[in-house]
């Protein structure tokens, strides 16, 4: 039996019944990542000696009867999680050698359901590109074509699942992170609510690990199933024990429905921003129609659904709101300047992008007053659906392209280019919200590369999109293994 592609709970329920030992299932995914990893470079730090140890403890515990969620399961981690005795430098090589001396708070909760880890997975600069290289670790190649990205800046974790090293991985999600990453790579992700999952220790090397609430970012689990995306949210989900976590318990709701033809979808597959290529045009087609296979209700349009063009607008600001915060003032200054240049008409994202960084903290108040207004739209539209499919970017993986002035960079869409940083907005339209969203693969539809789409559900009702996924990976397939 070749275990390396099979799921996690089919693992699971192997080692219940004696039928593999998680020392075999260790061994297993140790020799895929000595025999492939070399061409895909998704592991940037392996810890193999003390995952072969975890093994056979798990085994011993099995042995007693004991049962915890992932106990005796292989998995990786991404690289920007603190792991104790492990380096965590964001990909910045003035970090090298950082080794952080505590686990993040989700490493912590994978061990402690029983998790073998592996080792960690390989990211971008900072964590901030839609593609996974940088001086230290080099860069991941996407397992269907090597010339291609991987996706970021959970590329490493997504290219090792696609290829078989561990059943699942956890990554994060502030600009697509999960989604795009799985979409590129054939997997499946999901992005929490916002605040549903702890994120200390999931922090830049030059930071004390501390239970700060972020703005837009979320931590959540990867994998080649639906189902093992919810039991490994199982086992993330739940306030930081320093902070909500002294008073509160989460408890999610149930799915709002079991069977197919209960759902109610809104389909969308155009963004009056940027256009969404053929083969992701057809991705999300072909979930449409097995939607409408399965007896769903299926609608195209809605007065419910919150400005696009708006939405876009204000995630661009809250997003790079942020990213200037530690440059250099002068450097700071000159952006000012630039962005002082703007003509009051120009409502591109670019003007977006630079009025955000700039932005003024009575100007953030606004931005984050009409984010408030789009949360309460999704509301609305809930009530009258219960997910929303879309894509997750306008292309399938795009070739590599490491010019070091991302603004430079522009996206090939159908033969046309766009400016790199505008295929965000679909994994904007949950971010900005702080909705869940759940990325499946959707099929291969051009040159063989895989192509996926997000489902957006209500806020904290992620076993929703976590169902549906499911039920669509039973009626159209899900993760196929490289070829």
């Amino acid at each position: 039996m070749d275990w390396n592609f099979q799921s996690a709970g089919e693992s699971a329920a192997a080692l219940r019944a004696g039928e593999a030992s998680s020392v075999e299932l260790t061994e297993a995914a140790i020799a895929g990542i000595e025999r492939d990893d070399g061409v895909i470079n998704a592991i940037c730090v392996s810890d193999f000696d003390r995952a072969r140890a975890a093994a056979r403890h798990a085994d011993q515990e099995l042995g007693r009867g004991e049962n915890r969620p992932l106990l005796g399961i292989p998995v990786t981690v991404k690289e920007s999680y603190n792991v104790a005795g492990m380096p965590t430098t964001w990909g910045m090589p003035q970090y090298r050698d950082f080794v952080p001396a505590e686990d993040a708070v989700q490493v912590s909760r994978l061990k402690a359901a029983g998790a073998v880890m592996l080792g960690k997975t390989n990211v971008p600069l900072g964590l901030q590109d839609i593609q996974s290289f940088n001086d230290i670790y080099g860069t991941t190649n996407n397992p269907w074509d090597h010339v291609r990205t991987s996706g970021g800046s959970s590329g490493g974790s997504a290219a090792a699942l696609a290829s078989g090293f561990g059943a699942l991985s956890i990554g994060s999600d502030l600009a697509g992170s999960l989604r795009t990453p799985a979409h590129f790579c054939g997997v499946y992700a999901h992005k929490p609510t916002l605040g549903l999952a702890a994120n200390r220790g999931m922090v830049p090397p030059s930071e004390p690990a501390l239970p700060v609430d972020l703005d837009l970012a979320v931590v959540g689990p990867m994998a080649r199933s639906a189902r093992d995306l919810t039991l490994l949210l199982d086992v993330m989900a739940g306030p930081d024990p320093l902070t909500l976590g002294v008073a509160y318990h989460v408890t999610l709701p149930p799915p709002r429905h079991e069977r197919l033809r209960d759902f109610r979808v809104l389909v969308l597959d155009e963004h009056p921003l940027i256009p969404t290529g053929s083969a992701v045009r057809a991705g999300v087609n072909r979930v449409a129609d097995a939607l409408v296979d399965g007896g769903a209700r299926v609608e195209r349009h809605s007065p419910l659904l919150p400005d696009l063009t708006e939405a876009a607008t204000l995630y661009m600001q809250l997003l790079f709101s942020s990213s200037v915060a530690r440059f250099p003032v002068e450097a700071y200054e000159q952006l000012r300047t630039r962005a002082a240049g703007l003509s009051t008409h120009d409502r591109s994202l670019d003007a977006a992008r630079l009025r955000g960084m700039v932005c003024s903290h009575r100007d953030w108040i606004e931005v984050n007053n009409r984010r408030e207004l789009h949360r309460h739209g999704w509301r609305q539209l809930f009530g009258e659906f219960d997910a929303v499919v879309c894509p997750i970017t306008p292309t399938p993986a795009f070739p590599h392209d490491h010019n070091p002035d991302l603004l430079e960079r522009r996206l090939n869409i159908d033969g046309v280019e766009h400016p790199y940083f505008d295929q965000l907005v679909w994994a904007g339209l949950a971010t900005m919200s702080g909705l869940p969203a759940t990325a499946i693969p959707a099929g291969r539809f051009s040159e063989g590369l895989p192509v996926g789409v997000q489902l957006i559900g209500p806020m904290f009702e992620d076993r929703t999109t976590l169902q549906l996924a499911d039920l669509l990976e039973q009626q159209i397939g899900g993760f196929q293994a490289p070829t």
